[in-house]
């Protein structure tokens, strides 16, 4: 009987810096970062593109297509037809209707069926998302919940984008992390939520370093704080 693989699941809320954070973490441990964010994407986009409104004629239209989720070395490479699904899942209508499309029960079953399929292959991974310590992998070895600030994140995304960070544009965005925490947080399929076993890290005040670093020493069985109760 094939062991259980060993996850690494690390959740919050929109640009808490999860999948920069896991990738780090994931090159640390020597194991693969897989972004669960990339299929609901990916399933966005097929939306879009095939102006689809039913959930199961979404995974439908994915089923018909050749979708391989393929590790190099620690990271993973989602394509579509044997081509990249990047930078095509990141297009800015994409990010404006993937909360959307995710909240969909059939949408959500047919990616977690992939990443539960590709950590059980691969044997260990750090996966972030959501959902993925309270619903994908409820017994991953190690859940930390991500956040910050809604003021912060919305500089560290106006930084990443390369947009302005003046104070106005800090507020706006932050604004709009905070509708999307509320419709993650509200949705009754997997909502956005901090599992009772997880791990809390509020990076508001920390260097992404210190974050790699107190995350990769959970996992390897190391102390440190968490910012936050516990």
């Amino acid at each position: 009987m094939r062991e259980s693989p060993f996850v690494v699941a690390i959740d919050g809320p929109a640009a808490s810096g999860k999948s920069s954070t896991a990738r780090a973490v994931a090159e640390h441990l020597g194991v693969v970062h897989l972004d669960s964010g990339a299929l609901y994407r990916l399933a966005t986009l097929v939306a879009l593109r095939e102006d689809l409104e039913d959930a199961n004629a979404i995974t439908r239209a994915l089923d018909a297509l050749t979708i391989e989720v393929v590790r190099h070395g620690t990271s993973a490479e989602l394509t579509v037809e044997g081509a990249p699904a990047e930078p095509a899942i990141r297009d800015a209508a994409v990010t404006a209707a993937v909360s959307r499309i995710a909240a969909m029960p059939a949408v959500r079953e047919w990616v977690n069926l992939r990443l539960r399929a590709a950590a059980t292959e691969w044997g260990s991974v750090v996966m972030d998302g959501r959902d993925i310590g309270t619903d994908v992998f409820p017994d991953a070895a190690l859940k930390v919940f991500l956040t910050a600030t809604a003021t912060e994140r919305a500089r560290r995304r106006l930084r990443q984008d390369g947009r302005d960070t003046d104070p106005e544009a800090v507020r706006d965005e932050a604004a709009a992390l905070a509708e999307r925490d509320r419709l993650d947080a509200s949705r009754e399929v997997a909502p956005l939520r901090r599992a009772p076993d997880a791990r809390l890290l509020d990076t508001t005040e920390m260097a992404f370093g210190e974050q790699v670093e107190q995350i990769v020493a959970w996992a390897t069985g190391g102390g440190g704080r968490a910012t936050g109760d516990e």
